[in-house]
């Protein structure tokens, strides 16, 4: 049977990506929000161990519900890793787990209506969660989250790009070869510091549009454009605060990572109450 290069398969997904998203972009070009870009706080360690905080009391209120949406995360990990042994693709089950980082904003736009509802006293589970299904800005919200997937699915062309530079181009014969190639040779380490720094680009483009967006388009009637520039600011104006943040994230999903993908189902909800509470503390209010 034919296998695809990753890279053919993640052009091919980016093409239908831009399809839907010229269909979105179109559909909210009639929102006006003047363009202007909120306020910015400066944060620092303190406020993220607060944000932090806050997204566990969340969870705490919320854990019966938000188990249940969040048990969807280490079953779709596993997946990826089972499609990724069966179509010899293992060099891609790292770059798939660490993907969650790239796409993981968009998979908590339910936390964080939840959290905006409790912080609003009002009624809030897992069900209150999709009104965002009839919010104005769920265009604007399906946009980004596209973005971030195809930001996702180049990331994968690049590693299997990279595995094919290094240790490829052929897939490895078994776990056991691939494993100590990559470990004890030096093109395994190539392999290693190459694919590391890559993808720290791609983690930092992905925080910086999407760090606050999503939570600032729930709140208010933003334009997407308003709200990725707004995220940009955000980033910018907050170097090392973002830095740690992006740390705690990373290093977050590497630990609920590890027992296959189980400890996600904690973490995910934290970080993704967590990052609402952050974005109460960077964004300065209307």
């Amino acid at each position: 049977m034919y296998i695809r290069n990753p890279v053919e398969w993640s052009l091919d997904q980016l093409r239908s990506a831009g399809w839907g998203l010229e269909i979105l972009f179109a559909a909210r070009a009639r929102r006006d929000d003047g363009g202007a870009v909120p306020a910015i706080r400066h944060i620092g360690a303190a406020d993220i161990r607060e944000a932090l905080a806050k997204g566990v009391d969340d969870f705490m209120a919320f854990r019966d519900d938000v188990v249940l949406i969040c048990v969807i995360y280490p079953v779709v990990g596993l997946v990826l890793a089972r499609l990724a042994f069966g179509y010899a693709l293992l060099p891609l089950v790292f770059p798939m787990a660490s993907g969650f980082a790239l796409v993981g904003p968009f998979a908590a736009v339910l936390l964080y209506e939840m959290s905006r509802r409790r912080e609003h006293g009002l009624d809030a589970n897992w069900g209150d969660g999709f009104r965002l299904l009839r919010s104005p800005a769920l265009g604007a919200i399906l946009g980004l989250g596209f973005m971030l997937m195809a930001l996702f699915l180049i990331w994968l062309g690049t590693a299997w790009a990279i595995y094919s530079l290094t240790l490829g181009p052929e897939p490895p014969a078994s776990i056991g070869g691939f494993v100590h190639d990559v470990l004890t040779t030096g093109r395994g380490w190539a392999m290693i510091v190459i694919g590391v720094g890559v993808g720290f680009l791609f983690a930092v483009l992905s925080l910086s549009i999407s760090v606050v967006s999503f939570p600032l388009m729930i709140d208010r009637e933003v334009r997407l454009a308003t709200a990725v520039r707004t995220s940009v600011k955000a980033v910018v104006e907050n170097p090392t605060g973002m830095a740690l943040w992006g740390f705690v994230v990373a290093a977050s999903l590497v630990l609920g990572s590890i027992p296959v993908f189980l400890g996600l189902i904690v973490v995910m909800p934290v970080l993704g109450h967590a990052t609402w509470h952050l974005y109460r503390q960077v964004v300065v209010p209307d």
